[in-house]
């Protein structure tokens, strides 16, 4: 799946930038209005990555940490803060902190510092994922095939990464809709068509087709299971 992020801020408007900007490139963002929601995402979930404000309601952000790190969780933090001074960034080292940006910031920033400890963070089985000669790296949010690089927007390549954990098997639109999209999804629309064609464009740049589509009523047990082929279906 997608790298996951946890934002805790109170800041609504705020956080909605920073949910929105990494959503576009392919992050799985969930936000927190304060410390105590933010305590028990922190219990629940498994996490990449967290962006911590420093300024928190309910719960104070040093200790909020201080408990996530004594409990064994070991996601990279970064603090959000309108603070720049050296003991309070002191503070947030000690206590296990990996990064501080001081706001206001540019996004393009944050998204680098956010991949940089996205990198560092070892956990290699998850981080690339491949089909025969296709390939989608997590961190860099890049797709190859036969070696080569490819140019994906972010949409294109959660479609490829959805494919490539379902190789050889049938998936209905509703399925890779709740997927790679969610359930506010407008099925109405031409969108997963457009991405579709982009995504097969590319990829028969390189190579084959790799993206079959497969009529209901054309569904049967018979051989794609065991393909060495990446299978979307359809009702069409």
């Amino acid at each position: 799946m997608a790298l996951s992020v946890l934002i805790i801020d109170d800041e609504l408007d705020f956080a909605e930038f920073i949910i929105n900007g990494l959503a576009e490139e392919g992050f799985s963002v969930e936000h927190a209005l304060d410390g105590l929601q933010g305590g028990r995402m922190l219990k629940d979930r498994s996490l990449d990555l967290i962006l911590l404000d420093w300024g928190l309601p309910r719960q104070d952000r040093l200790s909020l940490l201080k408990g996530y790190r004594l409990s064994g969780g070991d996601a990279p933090v970064i603090f959000l803060t309108a603070r720049d001074e050296v003991h309070d960034r002191g503070e947030g080292l000690d206590v296990g902190a990996d990064d501080y940006l001081c706001k206001p910031f540019a996004f393009a920033e944050l998204l680098a510092r956010v991949r940089a400890l996205a990198c560092r963070r070892e956990r290699p089985s998850n981080m690339i994922v491949r089909h025969g000669d296709v390939s989608v790296d997590l961190v860099s949010q890049k797709g190859q095939r036969a070696g080569q690089d490819l140019d994906f927007t972010a949409k294109e390549l959660a479609l490829l990464f959805f494919f490539l954990r379902h190789p050889g098997q049938i998936l209905s639109r509703n399925r890779i809709d709740e997927g790679v999209w969610n359930e506010d999804f407008d099925t109405t629309s031409n969108t997963f068509e457009v991405h579709l064609k982009e995504l097969r464009r590319k990829l028969e740049a390189v190579g084959p087709r790799l993206i079959h589509n497969r009529p209901a009523r054309a569904i049967s047990s018979a051989n794609h299971g065991s393909a060495a082929i990446i299978v979307a279906c359809w009702v069409g």
